[in-house]
């Protein structure tokens, strides 16, 4: 948090402040991001609904879902003196990447969800996120430092008690879908958000509205059925908290839906009509790299650590470690059509050091000999 001991004078004229929200969203697409939307802090609804989908034990072991408390859906408790947040979507389709179907089809490669196939958004939506801030501050230094005695701020993406889809909808960059992931109207919904919370009292935009309508597409497909109902999911039961979140074993019933997806899932994105709209990104960060679009499973499970620190160094796919990838992996190959190349694979790790590792190959070897 940055700040300063004074506070914001109250005799600002709204026309400042409006300036400042126009000049805001023009400094951020000047930095890459594909739309800027500013809302207030009222998250009543989200809040009521968030803490009904932790009462059913939707989150599994993301323990940190609940832990927080209001703080995830009251910004002021998280950031003190917060009245707005700047909501920041980044487009993050890589150009040139391997048809998605094509990869999930062949069960001899590893599909890894899309938005993971560059560097990790998490670097690369901070560093951006900080410039904005950056230029806001410069900016109310030179122009409006006679009305203005500090600036405070706060910027946050997907590392922090944050309901940044609830958010992003008020600040009208698009609406939940039924997969709760956000929709776009004319950008679909490949991209990250991000949001800087603050003390300035700048005009807040129109929340977007639903067009989902009767569609069902994302429910339809999903592998695990994890939406249980429009606008809900069960992460217990989806394949994104399977291969990442989830630390421990992944359930047997599960496994054989996983397909050959080793790190995340998006086909309920891939369903989406809306998605005909989504844009490739602009940012060069989120390029293919190492030829994670079509690499094979047997490939994968060959690296060493040392291959795989190396290769995810700078990756999102980094955090879940080496031993969690080869446990993805496993049930991967374990799905895979049966052949000397995928049976000899397995075989080179059935006395993994690491118990889950194990487990799993013994699992996957099974597949080949029932």
């Amino acid at each position: 948090m940055q700040s300063n001991p004074s506070i914001i004078a109250t005799n600002n004229k709204a026309g400042d402040w409006a300036k400042l929200a126009a000049d805001i969203k023009r400094w951020g697409q000047e930095l890459g991001f594909a739309e800027i939307g500013i809302t207030d802090t009222n998250l009543a609804n989200a809040e009521t609904k968030h803490q009904a989908w932790i009462k059913k034990g939707f989150h599994g072991e993301m323990d940190y879902m609940a832990k927080h408390g209001t703080k995830r859906s009251r910004p002021a408790e998280l950031v003190p003196n917060t009245v707005r947040v700047i909501s920041a979507r980044l487009d993050y389709l890589p150009p040139k990447a391997k048809n998605s179907w094509q990869v999930i089809n062949d069960n001899n490669q590893a599909f890894i969800s899309r938005y993971a196939l560059g560097r990790d958004y998490h670097k690369v939506m901070r560093q951006k996120l900080q410039k904005l801030c950056d230029k806001i501050q410069t900016e109310l230094d030179s122009e409006l430092h006679s009305e203005l005695k500090a600036f405070e701020y706060r910027a946050f993406t997907d590392s922090a008690p944050v309901l940044e889809v609830a958010l992003a909808e008020k600040a009208g960059l698009g609406w939940r879908g039924k997969h709760t992931l956000l929709l776009n109207k004319n950008h679909g919904s490949w991209f990250f958000l991000g949001e800087i919370y603050t003390n300035l009292p700048l005009p807040i935009d129109a929340q977007a509205t639903n067009h989902c309508g009767t569609c069902s597409s994302c429910i339809d497909i999903c592998p695990t059925r994890a939406i249980t109902a429009p606008y809900e999911v069960d992460a217990r039961r989806c394949i994104s908290y399977l291969t990442i979140e989830l630390k421990t074993a992944i359930p047997l019933e599960f496994r054989p839906l996983i397909g050959n997806r080793v790190y995340g899932c998006d086909d309920c994105q891939l369903a989406c009509p809306w998605n005909k709209f989504a844009e490739i990104t602009q940012e060069p960060d989120f390029n293919v790299r190492h030829g994670l679009d079509e690499v094979s499973l047997i490939e994968c499970f060959g690296w060493s650590e040392a291959e795989f620190q190396q290769k995810m160094a700078g990756s999102a796919i980094y955090r879940i470690g080496f031993k969690q990838w080869l446990r993805n992996i496993a049930v991967g190959l374990g799905n895979a059509s049966t052949s000397p190349e995928i049976v000899n694979a397995l075989e080179t790790r059935k006395n993994d050091e690491d118990a889950i590792v194990r487990e799993h190959v013994g699992w996957a070897l099974q597949q080949h000999t029932n």
